[in-house]
Parts: structure tokens; sequence; C-alpha cells
């Protein structure tokens, strides 16, 4: 029996359906893998475990490591290797690089299920890295099976890069691999959103630690003792007023729906602070992480260089022992990256959830992601998935995704991926709604 292109898609689209017992069974296999950054040491595990998912779909894998000299920094809490994975067929077909980061944020305070194990309540799976984004490897895999079930022939060849260190660090994976040269064709990323987004870029990102050292003693009898946080009184008043003015710096940027119109603008927060121990010590220890959010019309040297000139004055008349600032992340920003695959990516995540074509918008925002690197080093065009929403508590506890999502998104991948669909042809929509 010959099947048609849409009896294909049909098929591939209803098998994505009736696959929900094995995306649940690979996502919680997913998040039991701890790869929070920091310290991100969970890598070496998370490769072996995303080979061992791939190979049975006809992938071949190699693992790339980033240098120690370029990820290793002074106090940046990253340890252990930084073990990248490349996933490849070899199909002959033109290349689309399909980026993940298999790194998540710590799981933090306030969870009411464990952080590291899926669970499943009131229609949701919860778990750390659900969103963002172990639940896109997820979805990829259920469209490659379904891809492979039903023998449709491909568009693209997709090569899969599971990359470390986008939650943080100097050296993202993907960074790495774009400037080794291992990153062919466009990109497309999952580290978006599910929403009907056609991606106008993002904001770039600077981690800095500031450390004041003072002198510990007996905060009853403190002779020679210098209190590192009371000493850093004038840092924090600096960086406050640094923020005011920072914050009044907008972007061109289109903002996103939910600023109702306001532009976006550069942001500065002091983001931890960690110093002392006890009421009867003197500190002699305080460390202030700052993290500034940055718009692709400044340059990152200035950016710098003003957060280093804002220390050094507030600091020069200090009694501190010493000042030491690190960079201890940095994300480059994302300007316009859109190209001539949009439209066919736009077409298919319309289809897989169900979004009007009128519905999309371009809009950029204020956080930030390891692409700008990715077009730093040549590849302009980046497309844009995912599963974040605004209220499924990325980054917090609780943090999940819900099957209908995961579905959405993996029949939105098995549209673009396949030749059969074309976004022209209004008769290619499956009939089926498994």
């Amino acid at each position: 029996m010959v099947f048609t292109a849409i009896d294909r898609i049909g098929q591939a689209w209803d098998f994505v359906g009736a696959d929900t017992a094995a995306i649940e069974r690979d996502l919680a296999r997913l998040i039991r893998v701890d790869t929070s950054f920091p310290p991100g040491d969970g890598y070496s595990a998370m490769a072996d475990l995303v080979e061992d998912m791939v190979v049975p779909l006809g992938f071949a894998c190699r693992r790339v490591s980033v240098p120690e000299a370029l990820w290793s920094t002074a106090g940046g809490g990253a340890s252990g290797e930084r073990v990248n994975l490349i996933a490849v067929r070899n199909d002959g077909l033109p290349p689309c690089s399909l980026y993940f980061h298999v790194d998540t944020v710590p799981a933090g305070d306030g969870w009411t299920v464990p952080p590291f194990a899926l669970t499943a309540r009131d229609g949701r799976l919860h778990g750390r890295g659900a969103a963002d984004m172990k639940g896109t490897i997820a979805a990829t895999l259920a469209a490659l099976r379904a891809l492979a079930y039903t023998g449709s022939p491909l568009r693209f060849e997709p090569r899969l890069l599971f990359c470390t260190d986008e939650e943080g660090g100097l050296y993202p994976g993907i960074r790495y691999l774009a400037e080794q040269g291992m990153v062919e064709g466009h990109l497309l990323s999952f580290n978006g959103g599910a929403a009907p987004r056609i991606w106008a870029g993002c904001f770039g990102s600077i981690d800095l630690k500031i450390r004041v050292q003072g002198r510990g003693a007996h905060s009853g009898d403190p002779v020679g003792g210098i209190n590192a946080v009371e000493e850093a009184m004038p840092l924090l008043n600096a960086l406050m007023a640094l923020k005011a003015r920072v914050e009044l710096r907008t972007s061109a940027m289109s903002p996103p729906p939910h600023y109702a119109d306001k532009p976006l603008h550069a942001r500065l927060t002091i983001a931890a602070l960690h110093g002392g121990q006890k009421g009867s010590s003197l500190p002699a220890v305080f460390e202030i992480l700052v993290n500034r959010r940055y718009a692709p019309e400044e340059a990152f040297a200035a950016v710098r260089e003003e957060l280093e000139k804002t220390v050094q004055d507030a600091m020069s008349a200090s009694r501190a022992l010493g000042v030491e600032t690190h960079m201890i992340g940095h994300l480059a920003p994302v300007s316009d990256p859109t190209g001539p695959h949009w439209p066919r990516w736009q077409a298919a995540v319309a289809r897989g959830f169900g979004f009007a074509p009128e519905m999309f918008r371009a809009w950029g925002s204020s956080t930030s992601s390891d692409m700008g690197f990715v077009q730093q080093a040549g590849i302009r065009e980046i497309l844009l998935g995912g599963l974040t929403r605004p209220d499924n508590n990325t980054h917090a506890p609780d943090e999940f995704t819900t099957m209908a999502d995961l579905v959405a998104l993996a029949r939105s991948i098995l549209l673009y991926l396949s030749r059969d669909f074309d976004e022209a042809r209004p008769d290619n929509k499956p009939t089926r709604q498994g």
C-alpha cells in the first residue's frame, strides 16, 4: 500500500499522541540525573544517559569536552568535566542542529515534591528541568520515534547538540562547539517558550562576584578587627545608585506582550550576599554577586568597565584589606536571529500548538541565552522553541510542564523535520487529532 505525504503526517501526529507513556518515562530518566549548575558535575552521567537514548534511533555519538582553562574561574563554583554530546546520523541531507542545554539551576528551597524525581500531580509534570529544558529532549525523542515509525522522509538531517553551562559559567558548551566549527546548518534552540513568538533576540548577561576582605575578631572586643560587611556598605549603596542609572537605559528591541508596549531596559541585580557566621564574630569576608543584563546596543567592554569602576570608586576610602572582582558568568546578547527557515518553523509551531498564524509576534527579552556566542562564531539564523510559560515555575520551586505541551512540541518538531510537511499547502493539516 502506498502512503501519501498527508497519510504519513497524520500517522506520525497520532503516534505522538499515543506515545505519552514513553515521553513521561524519558522525562523521568532525564530529571533523575542532577545536572545543577553550579557545580555542573553531572554532565558525564547525562551524556551516558542521552547516548543510551539516541543510539537506538540511529545516531552516532561524539563527546567533546570544553578545556578547563576556558571555563575555570576563581569563585565560579564550577567543577567536573564539561562533557558535551553531539549525535549525528549522516543522512546526506542539509543539516539542522537541534540545541539543548542539559544543565539546570540548582533545586533551591521551597519544593513540595522531590526536585530530582518526576511527579505527576493535577495535570502537571513536576521536576527540576521539566520545562527548562529536559522536557524538550523528551519531546524531540518522541518526534524522532514518530518519524521512524512512519518512515517519513526528512527535509533536514537532525544533528543533536547536548550542551553544558547555559545556566552559568564563562564558557558554555555551545560556544566551544560553534567556535570549533562543530555546529552545522541552521540552528534550532529549545531554550524558548510555548508561545506564538518570532524571536527578535535577547540581552547579554554578566555575573560579577565581588570579594571584600576584612579581618576577623571578637565582636565584643574587636581590637584590630575589620568588619568586611560594614566596609562594603558604601559599595552596596554605589551599586544601588548604578542600578537606578542603568535601568533608565532602554533597547529598541521589541518587548514581549506582557510588557504592554513598555520598552525593554537594562537591569542590574544584587543577586546574592554572603558574609559572617555568628553574632560574636566580625565577618572577615563578604561576597557580593551582581548580575547585569545588557542590551545588544551596549558594548560588553563598556558594561564591564562601568561595573569595575563602580567597585573601585566605592571602595577607594575603605579600610578593607583587599577587594577582588571576578567575572564568573557571561552570555553575549543575540540580535536579529531570523532567516529563511523561520517561516517553516513558525508554520510547524502554529500547527503543533494550535496557534493561529495571526497570533505570532516578533519580540525579544531581557533574559539571556548562550546563542549570542553562536552568532559571534558566524551562525546568524537561530530558530527558537520550547516549553517554558510564564506560570510554570521555571528556575523556581515545583517547576513543571504538561503532557499537552510536550506532545505539541513533539508534533511541531516532527512537522519541521519531515519532508512531507509543506506550510504552503492547506490540505497538509493532519485530520486526526490524537
